[in-house]
């Protein structure tokens, strides 16, 4: 029998914290992890661009058998994922953005959500976006932080860099006196703990990867017409299309667990 695997789609390397999470939390499927490494960072693009790389990954995957395709990407999420859904209506494509936005609107007290997030998804305005049509009364704080990727992805986590510009994305939103914080990249999954430790603990935090899991979870509950189509082998294939012991190396640090990815071109 042919594999019909779940989909989990980033530009990177982020995305397997969320895949890490989902992995976790429902084990038995088959899954297809694909990062197109190669045109990594998405945040930079144009929305045009964002939306053909991620067309391409999207209909990649779905080629290779997958039931349901997940954007575990914020810029794809923010950019592409309506257009996806309107040009792909016979298949199920879900993004990351809007589990974290239900969940912080659960969470919140005050009604002051604070965001940090890649340039480009803080200029996308997405998640002022689904926050306001879940609650218009929320108030919303985003805040850019262009340094921690870079940083993340070089393996300095617990550098005096990262701290540094950990608290000057932080200050601002802890002077405004949020209570719920969303951390909207998903590599910041990486450093919650070093986040946790840097707001007031009354503070909710809200990790994507953990979200996303949960609302899986849920969703298949909810749909078993698709979770039932989904083949039950445990199996993990990862797939990139940059360069093969980059993406093993810095892979198997987000997804904490070693990984032997294959190489693939998308861009058919």
């Amino acid at each position: 029998m042919q594999k019909q695997p779940v989909g989990i789609f980033d530009s990177g390397f982020g995305g397997l914290e969320v895949f890490r999470e989902i992995e976790k939390a429902l084990p038995f499927y088959d899954y297809v992890y694909l990062g197109d490494t190669a045109r990594a960072p998405y945040g930079s693009r144009s929305q045009k661009e964002i939306y053909k790389f991620t067309s391409q990954a999207v209909n990649f995957l779905f080629e290779k058998g997958c039931v349901l395709v997940i954007l575990a990407c914020n810029t794809a999420s923010s950019e592409a994922l309506r257009k996806i859904q309107q040009n792909f209506s016979d298949k199920k494509v879900l993004g990351v953005l809007i589990p974290a936005a239900e969940a912080a609107v659960s969470l919140t007290a005050s009604k002051k959500v604070g965001v940090i997030a890649t340039q480009g998804t803080i200029n996308s305005g997405a998640f002022l976006r689904e926050l306001k049509k879940l609650d218009q009364s929320i108030v919303v704080y985003p805040q850019a932080c262009p340094l921690l990727v870079p940083l993340i992805e070089s393996g300095q986590e617990n550098s005096k860099e990262l701290t540094l510009a950990l608290e000057g994305c932080l200050k601002p939103l802890m002077d405004k006196k949020i209570d719920t914080l969303i951390l909207g990249c998903t590599h910041y999954g990486l450093i919650e703990d070093k986040i946790r430790q840097m707001v007031p603990k009354e503070v909710k935090i809200i990790s994507e990867g953990r979200v996303v899991a949960e609302k899986l979870k849920d969703y298949f509950k909810r749909h078993s017409e698709i979770e039932s189509k989904i083949t039950r082998n445990c199996s993990i294939e990862f797939l990139t299309t940059g360069h093969l012991d980059k993406f093993n190396k810095i892979g198997s640090r987000f997804f904490k667990d070693e990984i032997r990815a294959q190489k693939v071109d998308i861009q058919q």
